[in-house]
């Protein structure tokens, strides 16, 4: 098998409404691939079909060599799957989590001990095996839910915003263990809508309304996308500083980052700062350094949704 995951054409309908358009992609084994794109792209609806929960309107997928409609149950022996809601049972002990999703893949014996010693050291609860899981940390608990849902050892991994909701250095914590696995042979489908967190992907499709809009490595996507150069513009009033900037017959598209303001214009690059400073200047704005910047995935994204709105290829 060349595949680990693999789509041709998928789609899903709920009665008039198309929540997954008829996408298509590969995932090589023992490689992170990212679903990314705002809520209800289809992102969830795609993960679900693939682990044999929801049955495609069209289309054909495989997982793990087998066929997501002909083989659902041998699927789910051979994923595990992380939802975007909280999976484990909040009354229940860390260990008695463990055990139970242990017992739910049939683990039994020393092989679950086992896997429970693994899945505490894993998580960073040495020594709190008896406490209730309500009473954890988001962080915490994200990682003792990664862990029930690799119990088993699957070689495929379904993430399902799994970040949602946490700290950022858990959130990088949890990024660490995600990368581990995959370079022990797993292979791991996330999605999120934080785009950032695509540059930990080796490849990943940008969706947008059930459809995939760009797809490729995170390199290759902010190397190529953008036909012109992106700019960062430092300021005192970021939100005013896009306003301003918009409407301006250079500038094709603005994003905030933080305390500066990202801009695509087709101005020559000797022009793009007395432009900037000009229109900030006239509007009583302070702007500082106007520098030229490598296109983000949040410019990447902004700037295809940009595109299909004006009906450009």
């Amino acid at each position: 098998m060349t595949a680990a995951i693999e789509t041709r054409d998928l789609t899903r309908r709920f009665g008039g409404f198309t929540a997954v358009d008829g996408i298509s992609f590969s995932v090589p084994p023992g490689t992170i691939f990212g679903l990314l794109g705002a809520n209800g792209a289809g992102k969830s609806t795609t993960i679900r079909m693939l682990c044999g929960l929801l049955r495609p309107t069209s289309g054909r997928a495989g997982v793990a060599g087998f066929d997501i409609d002909r083989d659902a149950d041998a699927i789910k022996r051979r994923i595990g799957y992380m939802s975007q809601e909280f999976s484990l049972y909040e009354d229940l002990t860390v260990g008695e989590n463990i055990r139970f999703f242990g017992g739910v893949y049939g683990l039994r014996g020393r092989a679950l001990e086992e896997r429970l010693s693994w899945t505490v050291e894993m998580a960073g609860l040495r020594g709190r095996e008896n406490e209730p899981t309500a009473s954890l940390s988001g962080g915490w608990r994200q990682r003792l839910a990664l862990g029930c849902a690799i119990l088993h050892e699957p070689p495929v991994l379904f993430l399902d915003e799994p970040t949602g909701g946490v700290d950022p250095v858990s959130r990088r914590q949890f990024w660490n263990l995600i990368n581990d696995l995959a370079d022990s042979g797993v292979t791991v489908l996330v999605t999120t809508h934080y785009l950032d967190e695509a540059e930990y992907c080796n490849d990943i499709c940008l969706m947008h309304a059930g459809r995939i809009v760009a797809q490729g490595t995170p390199a290759a996507l902010k190397r190529d996308t953008i036909a012109h150069p992106v700019w960062s513009v430092a300021t005192s009033d970021a939100p005013g500083t896009a306003e301003v900037l918009a409407p301006l017959p250079e500038v094709l598209e603005t994003s905030i980052f933080g305390n500066s303001v990202h801009l695509v214009c087709t101005a020559p690059e000797e022009r793009v700062t007395p432009l900037v400073e000009s229109a900030c200047t006239g509007a009583g704005i302070a702007c500082g350094a106007v520098e030229r910047t490598e296109p983000s995935l949040e410019d990447v994204f902004i700037h295809v949704i940009e595109s299909m709105k004006a009906g450009e290829p």
